[in-house]
């Protein structure tokens, strides 16, 4: 998120100050410092070096600007060092830009606030109506289709984390069972009699479905790139689907490999009861075949953090 611009004013001085609502802080390059205090500079770079060598604040107070400079961004220094600066050359102007810093901060905080919740509300109606639409559309029961939704409360919270790069993956567990390919050729044989086409489960190209398989367990520089059986599970699904291995019938034979490597793992259950209901499984799979290429780490964290649900 970039830093929003708000002038502050106190007497002759003018300064566009850079505004950090997620971080809760104002910034102020060096030269905005000396105009604020009306100091030197080598005053506020002496006191800078002071207050970082001696840990009084360490070097998260200090950035780099949006905003370049002959062709450069220069270094910003955050509220906590803005004020640790004025405290020792100009405590009576610290103390106004704090009292304004702060009561600007409390209002982007608050509409920010409100933006969200309208969002979230929004959000909410939104996939309501979607999923009456589904429940139509597919012949199933729409209490499952709104156990789906409610079981994604989290989950939508969690988009609206990444579209700020702060969405994780959960903590996942070990994987005890190793999915081959001689047993996806095995279920989609005796899936195929439930189905009236010649075309379902017939591989489109030679090789695909081990070429998957072999994503799912690889490794990068000696380390499992998926450790963990729901970071598997999820991309197990997710190439299923996307990468359309078979001429008929990717969505179904990719859910049931999907439900199959969870079985297989003793995570299928939890209590006794499905970890992911037949509505959430089919949301899940519906959403993975309408996304976009490059939103696949978003669908895999979703489906990591519904499995922990």
């Amino acid at each position: 998120m970039k830093n929003e611009i708000v002038l502050f004013t106190d007497g002759d001085v003018n300064i566009e100050v850079q505004i950090n609502p997620e971080q809760e802080t104002v910034w102020l390059t060096q030269k905005q410092m000396e105009v604020l205090f009306d100091v030197k500079h080598a005053t506020v770079s002496e006191h800078i070096s002071n207050i970082l060598a001696s840990g009084e604040l360490d070097e998260t107070s200090v950035g780099f600007s949006d905003r370049s400079t002959g062709g450069r961004k220069p270094k910003i220094y955050n509220l906590d060092m803005i004020l640790s600066v004025g405290y020792r050359v100009n405590s009576k102007r610290g103390i106004a830009f704090r009292k304004w810093a702060n009561n600007v901060l409390k209002q982007f905080i608050l509409k920010g606030y409100a933006i969200n919740e309208k969002r979230l509300q929004a959000l909410k109606k939104t996939v309501d109506i979607q999923s009456r639409m589904l429940a139509d559309a597919l012949d199933i029961e729409e209490k499952d289709v709104l156990r789906a939704v409610n079981e994604y409360t989290d989950a939508l919270i969690l988009l609206d984390q990444y579209d700020h790069q702060t969405l994780s993956k959960p903590k996942g567990s070990t994987p005890v069972y190793r999915i081959t390919y001689e047993e996806c050729v095995q279920m989609v044989g005796q899936m195929k009699d439930s189905f009236e086409t010649d075309v379902f489960g017939v591989e489109k190209e030679a090789g695909k479905v081990q070429g998957i398989i072999a994503a799912v367990y690889q490794s990068v520089f000696g380390q499992d790139a998926y450790p963990s059986l729901e970071e598997k599970a999820a991309n197990l699904l997710y190439f299923m689907i996307k990468d359309h291995p078979y001429a008929d019938g990717c969505k179904r034979i990719a859910a049931s490999l999907f439900l199959e490597f969870l079985d297989k793992n003793n995570a299928l259950f939890l209590d006794g009861e499905k970890r992911l209901s037949d509505g959430t499984l089919v949301a899940i799979t519906l959403m993975i075949a309408e996304s976009k290429p490059e939103e696949k780490d978003v669908m895999v964290k979703l489906i990591m953090n519904l499995l922990k649900l």
